[in-house]
């Protein structure tokens, strides 16, 4: 193993001796057709047997039938009882294609709340969409993913299913996009003309960091006014002027990331207390000292720690933790030797991920074990705010971030599930922030009804089909499956992977996605 990754680094290893930035803005290769990959929608498509996970938080039921019509399900029947032998009377119609899922479980697509797709790390959006896919996630919002423009067009060409990619729904930063003339003086009141402009060329929200007030103020408010929704990553450069609790009160949607949530709750001081040779342009020191604020807080239930969370219930704030994306600050060794790796990192990416002062998160320039137990501890207190919250109504939701700091794309997002568990949430929470609540967040700026997220008539038939108990371990959700002992053979085993993903009525098999994946990573090996 360690061998072929050495051999993986090598593949790349003129790009590193040139000191080339892989995360540099590249232009992303042109998305191939869909063609043949895929089946349906059909006419009629009937799911047989399935034990279902609804989305809602609801307890598992099974056996059930569910019937889809093109792109959304039109039934779902129980139709008996389990270890009982089902009377063929109670079951629906034949259909014009037919999954037996006895076995099986069945949950709605998942949706990814916080993504980019790839840029210059991996540059072939086609690899990105099906490792998105071949882990059950049918639905996106970009962070941005790209260009306005270049999603834009992503995002019609996966609503018409005319690529194989999940739904897109296109976040963008202020004054950005193409035709946006970016001379102007950034004003409250050119920021509300950016808003108008962006929402004339039909984004669905704002992708916020730290603004100053006034201008956060203009951008939140005008949103607002064109049913655009709004997620912030409120960075430490602006944190100081736009704490967490300060964008809240000025109308902002979702919280992503823990920027300004920990500045929301200090204790001794206005702000962090850096050390004196701080330099954010310096990625260690940036990501380093964030893990240093675990202890400079407000405790977990005083009087600040719950006012602050009732004050959010109650503002319906949204939170997107993804916590995945920093987890390998709690132990860098763990990430770099993720099963998934091998098979299934890019060589491009995998180049990416490695220390390099010119690449954003590549910040292993000198990770020591004092590092990984600053991270340990500020995920404790980060996890018990995020339980504390779910626990009071608040909704916490799931967002991967992945391409960078050791995360691939859908593996990242799954190991998000495992966080939450970790955290404190139970499995079927965790499902209902995955699905549930991941549709709300999307659907709620724009004062419509979610359209996936639960699994329900009427909806997109949008869903997950897994031949192993996803309530039961999480990690049978990885492609690469969990690792297991057959009591039978005596023989060691993986077990699991996402067996199909159904996005608007079309089957994927989730295997062949998988093998799609692997093959493009050996074929940039051997570039």
């Amino acid at each position: 193993m360690r061998s072929a990754r050495l051999r993986l680094a090598l593949s790349v290893a003129v790009v590193a001796a040139l000191g080339i930035t892989l995360a540099a803005q590249q232009p992303m290769s042109p998305t191939e057709p869909r063609g043949t990959q895929g089946e349906g929608p059909f006419d009629r498509l009937v799911i047989r047997g399935v034990t279902v996970i609804d989305g809602t938080g609801a307890q598992p039921r099974g056996p059930m039938d569910i019937v889809v019509q093109q792109n959304r399900i039109s039934e779902v029947r129980s139709v008996g009882f389990p270890k009982v032998p089902i009377n063929p009377q109670r079951r629906p119609e034949t259909g014009t294609r037919e999954i037996d899922g006895t076995g099986l479980y069945v949950m709605p697509g998942f949706v990814d709340l916080h993504v980019h797709c790839g840029g210059g790390q991996a540059r072939d959006p086609d690899y990105v969409y099906k490792l998105w896919l071949m882990h059950g996630v049918t639905t996106v919002r970009g962070v941005p993913c790209g260009s306005m423009d270049w999603d834009l067009g992503q995002r019609e060409l996966s609503a018409k299913n005319q690529i194989v990619a999940p739904r897109i729904f296109a976040y963008h930063r202020p004054f950005t996009g193409e035709g946006w003339d970016r001379s102007k003086p950034q004003t409250p009141d050119t920021a509300r003309e950016w808003v108008r402009w962006a929402a004339n060329k039909g984004i669905d929200g704002l992708k916020l960091g730290a603004q100053d007030p006034e201008i956060m103020a203009a951008l939140l408010d005008e949103a607002k006014k064109h049913h655009l929704g709004s997620t912030a990553h409120l960075d430490q450069m602006g944190v100081v002027r736009m704490t967490a609790r300060d964008a809240v009160r000025l109308g902002l949607g979702t919280l992503t990331h823990y920027y300004g949530l920990f500045e929301s709750l200090l204790k001794d001081s206005s702000i962090q207390e850096y050390p004196v040779d701080q330099n954010y342009n310096d990625e260690q020191h940036r990501f380093g000292q964030v893990a240093r604020l675990w202890d400079k807080i407000h405790p977990r239930g005083s009087e600040p720690w719950n006012a602050l969370i009732k004050e959010w219930v109650d503002r319906r704030l949204i939170v997107d933790p993804t916590m995945t994306i920093y987890s390998a600050g709690r132990d860098v060794m763990r990430m770099r030797n993720a099963d998934w790796h091998e098979k299934y990192t890019i060589a491009s990416l995998w180049n990416f991920y490695q220390p390099n002062r010119n690449a954003h998160g590549s910040y292993w320039f000198n990770w020591t074990t004092e590092d990984e137990v600053a991270w340990k501890k500020f995920y404790q207190v980060w996890m018990s705010f995020l339980n504390d919250y779910k626990n009071a109504g608040g909704r916490v939701t799931t967002g991967s971030d992945s391409g960078f700091i050791y995360q691939t794309y859908g593996f990242g997002y799954i190991l998000e599930f495992e966080m939450l568990q970790e955290a404190g949430f139970h499995p079927l929470e965790v499902v209902r922030s995955a699905t549930l609540y991941g549709a709300e967040a999307l659907h709620e700026p724009k004062g419509t009804p979610i359209e996936f997220g639960i699994i329900r008539p009427g909806l997109l038939a949008d869903m997950v089909l897994v031949d192993q108990n996803p309530l039961e371990n999480f990690k049978t959700l990885y492609a690469t499956g969990a690792v297991k002992l057959n009591d039978e053979t005596g023989r060691v085993e993986r077990v699991g992977g996402v067996k199909y993903t159904i996005k608007d009525g079309i089957v994927y098999d989730a295997k062949k996605l998988a093998a799609d994946v692997a093959a493009k990573v050996v074929a940039a090996k051997k570039r």
